[in-house]
């Protein structure tokens, strides 16, 4: 992917389109999830605290790591090997089904820097979506405080600043460096040495998220096992 690199004005029009398309593009879908699901959790977290000698403010503290540990970094990433990932696959895959690689490579240019290293740049902003992911998920179940009236408002607040450790941001955020080179290079693998024709195309797009999904999983258990333990 660094071999034969593409000259910086190209490179830099395909970093900026990648940016639009796989990072801008997602902010719908990821802003709209993680606010209901944070709702979610705070509900199910308020609904089955039945002890009155269990303090409300446990609701704040309990979405708050739920969202900052797990949902946020992970949940989202598997959902974006579905939306991204099968979005480079097929680009990608179509390119190689119409012979636009094969083009590409008969005029001297380095097929996989011309088409990974732009998607592997973009996505190393994909920290700033899981950021916004992580917001809207605590604002999320804040207003399912509000409107639902599980607990008050200001119960929730002190619950998701109580014993805050900032080190949880920081694993979570090495988790998704390792996910954005993860949803950057396994789709991107599938769809360049994938073979056949238009219906491989679909073949290589879920067999990429199968295996990103697969990937991520694994990687999240042995990161946490490395840093948390």
């Amino acid at each position: 992917m660094f071999f034969k690199p593409t000259k910086w004005t190209v490179m830099r029009g395909l970093i900026l389109r990648d940016i639009d398309d796989l990072i801008i593009g997602s902010f719908g879908i990821v802003a709209f999830i993680s606010f209901f699901v944070g709702g979610v959790v705070t509900i199910q977290t308020a609904l089955n605290i039945n002890s009155p000698l269990i303090p409300q403010y446990l609701v704040g503290f309990a979405t708050r790591q739920s969202v900052i540990l797990e949902f946020a970094p992970t949940f989202i990433s598997i959902i974006m090997a579905g939306k991204v990932g099968s979005f480079i696959t097929s680009s990608i895959g179509t390119m190689r089904v119409t012979e636009q690689i094969d083009a590409l490579e008969v005029m001297g240019i380095n097929a996989i820097n011309y088409l990974v290293f732009p998607k592997t740049i973009a996505l190393l902003l994909y920290p700033f979506l899981i950021s916004i992911a992580m917001f809207l998920g605590v604002l999320g179940g804040m207003a399912a405080c509000y409107y639902g009236g599980f607990t008050s408002v200001s119960d929730y607040i002190w619950g998701v600043q109580l014993d805050f450790i900032p080190f949880h941001l920081a694993y979570a955020f090495i988790k998704t460096f390792v996910f954005a080179f993860l949803l950057a290079t396994i789709p991107s693998y599938h769809g360049y040495f994938m073979k056949g024709g238009a219906l491989e195309v679909g073949k290589a797009s879920t067999t990429s998220f199968v295996w990103t999904s697969v990937a991520i999983i694994l990687s999240n258990y042995i990161i946490t096992q490395l840093i948390l333990s």
